[in-house]
């Protein structure tokens, strides 16, 4: 055998075991999957759907499911950008080489992503029930005449949410903008400071473009997990009012293991791939748009 012939078989031998993982792990569980949701029925009486079709026209006659799609892209639209403003606004601060306790500060920021997802639901829930700190502070300061039910109001259990998952996940994004400042050579900042840009200049012209693959891998990532939200919507609203907050992911969960006696895995795995499909398209949009290769 040549060199290169023995270099590409060496390098088979080490991605097959791999491989086949993968395919078993991941693309057969996909293949049964898609074949789940064309069958109808409970998980011992499973049979085929007709027509065959069935789950995947139905979703979109399916007045829940179109709701939880709305709120989850409502969720998208609104608390994607903020947070990854925040996150992007917080690294340069706390990037800043004359700043005292940047390690405290950065702690601080990251520590709600440390917090685990159920308990940070809770305590969010406990700030802005009927009697909870939130209504305290605002009917102490005349904000409000009197409590007012933020759970149990469409439009303010919406922004509950929000605020949510903006307090959450703003340090993780943080943390991988803190790691790509830190890869920009301080020099390059000190020659546009003498070459005349101001802050505002440096940062939009130097700091952002640097870090467009970060923004990239952090825009999927969040797209991603907000539209597979589902401990929020749980946890502290349970979908409601009337299903005005209930995300995709719980309108799945509440078809897989039964909105009181009944279940049916064929068509939550159909609103599964819906999903997916999704993922996979806005993935592939923000990569074509990001990448600035001839």
């Amino acid at each position: 055998m040549s060199l290169l012939a023995k270099q590409s078989a060496a390098g088979w031998v080490f991605l097959t075991p791999a491989t086949i993982l993968i395919a078993i792990m991941a693309f057969w569980p996909m293949i049964q999957a898609f074949i789940m949701s064309l069958q109808t029925g409970s998980s011992a009486n499973m049979h085929w759907n007709e027509p065959l079709f069935n789950n995947y026209t139905r979703m979109f006659s399916d007045k829940v499911f179109l709701t939880s799609v709305g709120n989850t892209f409502l969720y998208l639209i609104i608390q994607v950008p903020i947070m990854l403003i925040l996150a992007i606004l917080l690294a340069q601060l706390l990037n800043n080489q004359h700043l005292k306790f940047k390690g405290f500060f950065r702690t601080c920021v990251f520590l709600p992503c440390a917090t685990a997802l159920v308990s940070y639901s809770i305590i969010f829930k406990s700030l802005f029930a009927t009697d909870g700190l939130v209504n305290s502070i605002l009917v102490n300061f005349g904000i409000l005449e009197r409590n007012y039910n933020f759970l149990g109001n469409s439009v303010s259990a919406k922004a509950v949410i929000i605020i949510a998952l903006i307090w959450r996940w703003t340090g993780y994004n943080m943390v991988f903008y803190l790691a790509g400042l830190q890869n920009i050579e301080y020099s390059v900042y000190e020659a546009a400071k003498i070459d005349g840009a101001n802050g505002w200049n440096t940062f939009w012209r130097i700091t952002v473009p640097l870090l467009k693959p970060t923004i990239i891998m952090t825009f999927i990532m969040s797209i991603n997990g907000t539209l597979q939200l589902f401990d929020e919507s749980v946890n502290l609203t349970n979908g409601g009012p009337a299903n005005s907050t209930i995300t995709m992911s719980h309108y799945i969960f509440n078809n897989s293991f039964g909105q009181g006696a009944v279940s049916n895995f064929g068509y939550a795995t159909a609103m599964c791939f819906f999903v997916f499909v999704i993922v996979a398209v806005l993935a592939f949009i923000n990569m074509k748009v990001g990448d600035t290769r001839d």
